[in-house]
């Protein structure tokens, strides 16, 4: 009996045990590592889909965050909300750069600076950050012949606007090198030179941490650091056994990656201008008004979240309305004037010259070359109009054919072009005659016998 006592005591204690380590086994097996991936230009979308993927990582206690970049840069404001996301995350975020051949160019480079370990993959490069001019010269117009001796002029010869961006793009990177402990001399460098740096050259400088062919031997690399996250809580990293998932851009930011492509959203404002010009000059066609409003509504939507130009912007509108006075009064002078304005608003309507942020010169060619064509037909429509004979007034009766009502002696009335017209006219006429209308005196119409040599020609 003692014994069986024991065995029970022992099969409970074992039981026990077990529970007790199921969930730190459970624990152990749970470890994610989350990949974020980041192919193309930098803008609002992908500032939204870091933020998500932060979120979520800190929502399902994620071990780390990979932050996989291959970017030739992008818009300032969205690598600044990227960088405020990471500098504030409670998940350590590992920046790579990758595949092979891959980039961190311009605000990329910028946002490995900040990520708490960065590494890259082999033949890949980071660099490239010096900003890009802002409210410069029209899109394909070079901004002035440089002197003969300028490149060998520093930051000091620049205009004060680019010494301002620049200084002001120096301090935020050498602060970010200093939060880090990486190189902030290089990333100086990286931005008033554009100096750039291969793989091993930056691992070399200290600008990264570590060199990984690929995501596993990156995992294995990074396991044991310790980093410091958000509110200086140091963390050490277990990332041997971590489960990679990665995380796939929810709706909010796929729909952002359309609609902020500059050329989506100025194809977006014309249709809604478009739609909603045809419903005012259609009332009741519904559809054009419902359409319009919703694309002019996005499309204003998606500017707001570009670096624009408001006096491009305004151009721009100035232009379509005077092209909707053409269309109600033709003058072929405003018309013109329209198109040229617009023209001059598209050219000036993005403010920065980021990569990826570009309106096309095609679509603005298209939409010009359309506006252009609205003008041509109107000038047709004068055209014609002023050749072609007279459909109101006394000309426009003579020479109607003209059915008889009635007629008593040296006149009566007839019936021609839908009305009922007082008439009088050499002659006696039958009911039913068809007449010829030769003149209209006074609201009544002189008719006569149509010519027998012509038959009825007269008629219209």
């Amino acid at each position: 009996m003692q014994i069986m006592k024991a065995a029970l005591i022992a099969a409970v204690g074992v039981v026990a045990l077990a529970l007790c380590l199921l969930p730190s086994a459970a624990e152990e097996s749970s470890r994610l590592a989350l990949i974020v991936t980041i192919d193309g230009a930098i803008g609002p979308a992908s500032a939204s889909y870091v933020k998500e993927a932060l979120t979520t990582a800190a929502a399902r206690r994620a071990e780390v965050v990979i932050l996989k970049m291959n970017t030739p840069g992008g818009l300032n404001s969205s690598m600044r909300e990227i960088i405020a996301d990471v500098l504030g995350s409670s998940v350590p975020v590992v920046g790579y750069v990758a595949p092979s051949g891959a980039h961190a160019a311009s605000a990329g480079t910028y946002i490995l600076y900040a990520t708490h370990i960065a590494a890259m993959a082999p033949g890949t490069n980071i660099g490239a950050a010096t900003p890009v001019q802002i409210g410069g010269p029209l899109p394909g117009l070079p901004s002035g012949t440089p002197d003969k001796d300028s490149k060998d002029k520093t930051a000091e010869s620049k205009d004060p606007m680019t010494a301002k961006v620049t200084n002001d793009a120096v301090a935020f990177i050498r602060s970010l090198a200093e939060l880090r402990n990486r190189n902030a001399d290089w990333a100086e460098k990286a931005v008033r030179e554009a100096a750039t740096l291969s793989a091993n050259g930056a691992l070399q400088e200290k600008v990264i941490d570590l060199v990984a062919r690929d995501q596993a031997e990156l995992l294995r690399q990074i396991d044991g650091h310790v980093v410091e996250v958000a509110g200086g809580k140091a963390q050490r990293l277990a990332t041997q056994n971590v489960v990679a998932e990665a995380v796939d851009p929810g709706w909010i930011s796929r729909f952002l990656a359309v609609i902020t492509d500059p050329n989506v959203a100025f194809i977006l404002l014309m249709v809604g201008v478009y739609g909603l010009i045809f419903e005012f000059v259609s009332p009741g066609a519904v559809a054009p008004g419902v359409v319009g409003t919703i694309c002019l509504l996005v499309g204003l939507y998606a500017l707001n979240m570009l670096p624009i130009n408001y006096a491009g912007l305004g151009l721009m509108l100035v232009g379509i309305a005077l092209l909707a006075v053409e269309a109600f009064s033709p003058t072929v002078v405003v018309g013109l004037g329209g198109v040229v304005a617009f023209i001059l608003g598209a050219l000036m309507l993005v403010r920065v010259e980021a990569p990826g942020y570009r309106l096309s010169w095609s679509v603005i060619a298209v939409v010009a070359a359309m506006f252009i064509g609205f003008v041509l037909v109107v000038l047709g429509t004068i055209r014609r109009a002023r050749s072609a004979p007279a459909r109101v007034g006394a000309q426009a009766m003579r020479g109607l054919s003209a059915e008889v009502l009635d007629w008593n002696e040296a006149e009566g009335h007839v019936f021609t072009n839908g009305e009922r017209w007082q008439a009088r006219g050499a002659g006696t006429f039958r009911p039913g005659e068809r007449v010829e209308v030769a003149n209209i005196v006074d609201l009544t119409l002189v008719v006569r016998r149509p010519d027998p040599a012509g038959g009825e020609g007269g008629q219209r």
